[in-house]
């Protein structure tokens, strides 16, 4: 027990200045995100381009690219989002409607606008999903106790939501319609919003999917193949089967780094939404289980900066920091899922770990703000008495005030 207990204070990051081990994860992430990228998109890409590092040098352009927006992210005060929220809300839904009027159209979606100033086509849900969080984090602020005792205020960010994903479903966009609905869900509920509410408004959405999932025959081929995709895998099968053919040749130790045999040409989007399933592959169950296990650090991490930045009596950079958990575990499950057939195809993107510019500009941006977020609680905790500091280490639930802020 004393070795264990030694070996838990010399891995924690209590005294230092921010948390070493959600900067680990992340970093972490985007390097194997590289590495993978190139290696699933060489053939690809010599095959479309002439040239085998195409896709691998666009997506170093792209960390470049998200690592100065991170920077920028961490060097903005926390004030200037909450005070921004609602405007960053309103600006994120005129891109959704720009998107339908002067979007990009790929694969029958129109989920992009193609920017001069950027070196990547812009997938504006991905803008929307921080500008919701940053919303919904001022909103449970301001309002909390409303939200936990009236149906008016906890219906309001719903409504909004609501108006997010009839504009996501026009493009369509499924896939972000499912994720930045768990994290408006999963904020109210971390909110401390009565369980009775989730129960009737998950039963009606449940119907809604229903009835959305059959009313397109596409939908229902695919929901139908992911049943059983060996039924017709050389149709609406084809991309799982090849998928789990991956899964199934990566073994325990994979086929080593580029020797992927699914990545020539046989899996489609293998450096995009599938680039889990070429990681298998080539290198096995532990190289997954490996990448499964820095998604959770990062989760666990971005949930504990939450919980402490609550008990500091800073509820916007609590929530902005569940959001920001949320949203990351729901995209990096759904995906991870959709590779294993666990879930019917929905184009979501690996979050760091996926080749393309939004996703991890975003995510990067969202990682910053994790750190920022534990930067300041850090710096309000030395700030108080050590007297103040033992009393909010000890509180597992914060009081409020009339406004909804932690005393």
């Amino acid at each position: 027990m004393r070795r264990l207990r030694r070996l838990r204070e010399r891995l924690s990051t209590r005294d230092h200045s921010f948390d070493g081990w959600l900067l680990f994860a992340a970093l972490s992430l985007i390097l194997i995100g590289w590495v993978m990228v190139t290696s699933a998109s060489t053939e690809v890409a010599a095959g479309l381009t002439g040239n085998p590092w195409y896709f691998s040098q666009r997506h170093a352009a792209f960390v470049l690219v998200a690592l100065v927006a991170a920077a920028l992210t961490l060097r903005s005060p926390l004030a200037w989002w909450r005070a921004n929220g609602p405007l960053l809300l309103l600006v994120s839904m005129a891109l959704l409607v720009l998107v339908l009027v002067v979007g990009r159209e790929i694969n029958g979606s129109k989920r992009w606008l193609s920017l001069p100033l950027l070196p990547f086509n812009l997938q504006v849900s991905e803008i929307a999903k921080l500008c919701l969080i940053v919303y919904l984090a001022g909103y449970l602020e301001r309002f909390l106790p409303d939200v936990r005792r009236q149906w008016g205020a906890f219906l309001r960010p719903l409504m909004v939501m609501g108006v997010i994903a009839v504009l996501l479903i026009l493009e369509p966009d499924y896939g972000a319609v499912v994720v930045m609905m768990g994290c408006a869900m999963g904020m109210l509920l971390l909110a401390g919003a009565p369980w009775g509410r989730f129960a009737l408004i998950l039963g009606g959405l449940g119907l809604l999917g229903f009835y959305v999932a059959i009313a397109e025959p596409y939908r229902l081929a695919r929901l139908t193949s992911f049943a059983d995709p060996w039924a017709d895998q050389f149709a609406s099968g084809y991309q799982l089967t090849q998928a789990l053919i991956a899964f199934g040749r990566g073994h325990w130790l994979g086929m080593g780094l580029g020797n992927s045999v699914q990545k020539l040409f046989y899996l489609p989007e293998a450096h995009t939404d599938f680039v889990f399933a070429v990681l298998a592959e080539e290198l096995g169950l532990f190289g997954a289980i490996g990448v499964v296990g820095l998604f959770a650090l990062l989760i666990y991490r971005a949930l504990a900066v939450g919980r402490r930045a609550e008990l500091a009596g800073l509820a916007f950079a609590a929530f902005v920091s569940y959001g920001i958990a949320l949203v990351i575990g729901a995209q990096a499950f759904i995906n991870i899922a959709v590779s294993t057939g666990m879930l019917p195809t929905k184009g979501l993107t690996l979050p760091l770990l996926s080749y393309g510019g939004s996703s991890l500009l975003v995510s990067s941006m969202m990682m910053a703000l994790l750190l920022r977020v534990d930067i300041d609680t850090r710096r309000t905790l030395r700030r108080a008495s050590p007297a103040a500091r033992r009393q909010t280490a000890g509180r597992r639930e914060p009081r409020l005030n009339g406004q909804g802020v932690a005393k």
